[in-house]
């Protein structure tokens, strides 16, 4: 069974051909978290402050996953606003430039795993 994902609990699935835009047209609205849901329970889990985001790989409710990272990043940056309102700011390391972070949940969306140039970090 091939897995197919819906964003923020819609229930039409969202393709691999559109997340892309999907996800550009949220930040447009504002809406700066992104959480999709797979068929098997997986979530991805993608937060941005326009420049850069967070994108993790979650089992499930519960999981504390994976996440993207960019070892060659300094500093840290902010502007990650949550749903609820919350203000946050990560460690440039644990972010990636926006574009990248698109590409990530492209692939994670068409093929289910991180693309094999990504650098990914194990949290659990």
């Amino acid at each position: 069974m091939t897995e197919s994902w819906t964003i923020d609990g819609s229930s039409d699935p969202v393709t691999s051909q559109v997340v892309r835009e999907a996800l550009l047209e949220r930040i447009e609205g504002g809406r700066l978290e992104t959480w999709l849901t797979s068929s098997s329970g997986r979530l991805l889990a993608f937060v941005t402050n326009t420049d850069r985001a967070t994108v993790s790989l979650l089992d499930g409710e519960g999981d504390a996953g994976e996440h993207a990272v960019d070892r060659e990043a300094d500093g840290s940056s902010d502007g990650f606003i949550l749903a609820n309102g919350q203000h946050d700011e990560y460690p440039n390391e644990d972010t990636v430039p926006l574009e990248e972070a698109l590409k990530i949940v492209r692939h994670i969306v068409s093929e289910g795993s991180w693309p094999a140039d990504t650098s990914w970090v194990v949290d659990r």
